[in-house]
């Protein structure tokens, strides 16, 4: 085996994957139901669409939309009791048929939950009919893995979606750098966010 060519396959095809993604009215009106919500977003997906959904929302924290991850598994043992009326839930689901998502979206909407975004690439998904409005991954989403099986096109699909909601609702609240050292004052990203000339010393 030619181990860079084989890597390189690897990275061009994830790459290809993300390229690949139909950005349609649906990821807009995706941003605009995150930004009006009125309570936080709600971010879940089970395995690696999981590590996925609880990024995203480590993400949004930083960047001026609260959100937390609550696992699915979780939510069924008393942590479905985060969730209020006015959430905004993120499902995270290549198949859209995982049961503990599925399970979770259905004791959210008895909950009164009404508000759901779902990112699925499966057209019979039962998160489709759990959604009110659906994100679509793609239906023709080759792995790189040998085996056409372990998630990694579809995983960066995930991610590049989910940067791409965050950073674009981080630009419409017109996110500062103030703003961001607020949240983030620790580690690297706190201590150029500091040193930036711009940065307003005092934020709040």
């Amino acid at each position: 085996m030619d181990i860079k060519a084989r890597m390189t396959d690897i990275i061009m095809k994830e790459a290809d994957a993300v390229r690949a993604i139909k950005v349609t009215d649906a990821f807009e009106q995706a941003v605009t139901t995150l930004g009006a919500c009125k309570g936080k977003v709600v971010t879940t997906g089970i395995g690696k669409a999981g590590y996925i959904a609880a990024k995203f929302a480590a993400t949004l924290s930083s960047t001026g939309t609260s959100a937390c991850f609550v696992h699915p598994a979780e939510a069924g043992h008393g942590d479905l009791g985060m969730l209020t009326t006015d959430d905004c839930i993120v499902a995270f689901s290549t198949s859209g048929k995982s049961n503990e998502v599925i399970e979770m979206l259905e004791n959210a909407r008895k909950l009164g939950v009404t508000s759901v975004i779902g990112v699925t690439s499966h057209t019979d998904a039962p998160l489709r009919d759990l959604s009110h409005l659906l994100l679509d991954m793609g239906p023709d989403i080759e792995e790189p893995c040998p085996l056409k099986i372990t998630p990694s096109a579809s995983i960066a699909i995930m991610l590049a979606i989910s940067d791409a909601l965050a950073l674009t609702l981080m630009e419409l609240k017109n996110f500062t750098l103030g703003d961001y050292h607020a949240r983030h004052h620790r580690g690297y990203l706190g201590s150029i966010t500091r040193a930036k000339p711009n940065y307003d010393t005092d934020p709040a």
